[in-house]
C-alpha cells in the first residue's frame, strides 16, 4: 500500500456543555483531522489535541505545522507492508505523539479496509462492546456536580469519573460517596498536586475509589512511587505515560498499580498496543481514557478497548454525551448495559459524514506525492 494524498483539517465543534479540569476550561473541541487515500479507499485520523498546549505540549496548531512539514511528506508515496510500520518511518520526529497518532490511525484505517477486517480484529480486540464510563469536570456547586452524576447514571452509564483540584477535592468526593455509595467512582487530578499534598489522596483511601489518577506531575515516575506506597488505593497513570517503555519503569518503580492508556498520547495504536501488552505481561490493569474526541476518533479507540487487557471502564462516552451532532452516522451509543458495541465493519466502522465535516472545518489543505 502506498499513501497517494493526505488532506488534513482542524475542526472546531461546540461541545453541549463545558468541560473543566485542573488546567482549563473548554467549550469547544478542536482537534485536527487526517484524511489519507490509497488504492481508491479513504481511511481517516484524529489529533485530539487542545487550542493550547495545557495537557501536553501540542496543539492543533503545532499538529497542523508538523503533519504538514515532516510527517506526511515522510509517508507520502511510501511502500507500506502493515501499519506498524509508520511508526519507524516517523520516529525521525522526536515526540509529537498526537500528530503521530493521527496520521497512523489513517493508515490503520485504509489497511483495515484493504483487508476486509475491522479495525478491532486487526488491533487484536476480543470483545463485541466494551463497558464505559462518564467524565464529569469541575462544576459551579457540589450540587450541581451530583444532578450531573444523577443524570448520567439514568442515561445508563455505570462508572463516573470526577476532575479534582486544590480546593476541589475531598471534600466534594466524600459527597459524592455519600450521595451514591455503590456507584464506581474514580478521581483524575491531572498533574494538579505535589508529593507534599498526599494528605489529600491519604484522607480519600477509605472512600471506595477505583483509582486515583495522575495526582502528581506530569513527567514523574518517582514520586508517585512514594504516593502509591502510602495508600491502598490504586494510583493510575496518565501524562507520565508518554512512551511502553514508560510503562515498563512505572511498574517496576511502584509508581502505579494501573495504567490508563490513550493511543493519541503514545503515538499511535501501535505504541498503544505495545503498551498494552506490556501491563498485560505484568498483571497490571489498563483501560482508555478519551481526549473529548469527535466520532471519527471514538470509533478508533473503541477498537483499542476491546483488547484483552482492558479490564476497566473507559472513557468512552456516548456521542451525545460531548455534541449535538457527530462527525459519523450512526453515532456511537450507549447500550442499557452500560456498555458500547464495537464497530465489526471493515477499518473503524460508521461512515464519516463529509458534510458535516465541512461544516466543521477551519482549515484545510490537500498534501499528494
Amino acid at each position: 500500500m502506498k499513501v497517494e494524498a493526505v488532506e488534513v483539517r482542524i475542526v472546531r465543534m461546540p461541545l453541549r456543555f463545558p468541560f473543566e479540569t485542573s488546567f482549563g476550561r473548554e467549550d469547544t473541541k478542536h482537534a485536527v483531522l487526517v484524511r489519507a487515500q490509497a488504492d481508491g479507499l479513504v481511511g481517516w485520523g484524529e489529533v485530539p489535541a487542545m487550542a493550547a498546549p495545557l495537557y501536553n505540549e501540542e496543539t492543533v496548531e503545532t499538529a497542523w505545522h508538523v503533519l504538514r512539514d515532516f510527517l506526511v511528506p515522510a509517508l507520502l508515496g511510501v511502500e507500506l507492508q502493515h501499519p506498524r510500520q509508520v511508526r519507524e518511518r516517523l520516529r525521525f520526529v522526536r515526540r509529537h505523539h498526537m500528530a503521530k497518532a493521527g496520521l497512523e490511525a489513517a493508515v490503520w484505517d485504509l489497511y483495515a479496509q484493504q483487508q476486509g477486517r475491522s479495525l478491532r480484529e486487526l488491533l487484536g480486540g476480543v470483545r463485541d462492546r466494551v463497558k464505559v464510563g462518564v467524565s464529569l469536570g469541575i462544576e459551579a456547586t457540589v450540587d450541581d456536580l451530583v444532578r450531573r452524576v444523577e443524570g448520567f447514571l439514568v442515561e445508563g452509564y455505570r462508572r463516573v469519573k470526577v476532575k479534582i483540584r486544590p480546593g476541589w477535592d475531598v471534600g466534594v468526593v466524600r459527597e459524592l460517596r455519600r450521595r451514591f455509595p455503590d456507584v464506581p467512582l474514580q478521581v483524575d487530578a491531572n498533574s494538579a498536586y505535589t508529593l507534599e499534598d498526599a494528605a489529600v489522596f491519604e484522607a480519600m483511601d477509605d472512600l471506595g475509589l477505583l483509582l486515583i489518577e495522575q495526582p502528581l506531575g506530569e513527567d514523574d515516575l518517582v514520586d508517585h512511587a512514594k504516593l502509591q506506597a502510602r495508600l491502598r488505593t490504586p494510583v493510575c497513570l496518565d501524562e507520565s505515560i508518554a512512551h511502553p517503555h514508560d510503562a515498563r519503569k512505572a511498574i517496576e518503580l511502584g509508581s502505579c498499580r494501573v495504567v490508563n492508556i490513550k493511543a493519541a498520547r503514545l503515538g499511535g495504536f501501535s505504541a498503544a498496543v505495545e503498551t498494552h501488552d506490556v501491563c498485560a505481561e505484568r498483571g497490571v490493569p489498563v483501560w482508555c481514557g478519551g481526549m473529548l474526541e469527535t466520532g471519527i476518533g471514538r470509533l478508533a479507540n473503541l477498537a483499542l478497548a476491546s483488547l484483552p487487557n482492558f479490564r476497566l471502564p473507559g472513557d468512552l462516552s456516548a456521542s451525545d454525551r460531548y455534541f449535538e451532532e457527530d462527525l459519523i452516522e450512526p453515532p456511537v451509543v450507549l447500550e442499557p448495559d452500560g456498555t458500547i458495541r464495537v464497530p465489526e465493519q471493515a477499518g473503524i466502522g460508521p461512515r464519516v459524514r463529509l458534510d458535516r465535516v465541512d461544516r466543521v472545518t477551519v482549515r484545510r489543505e490537500w498534501l499528494r506525492g
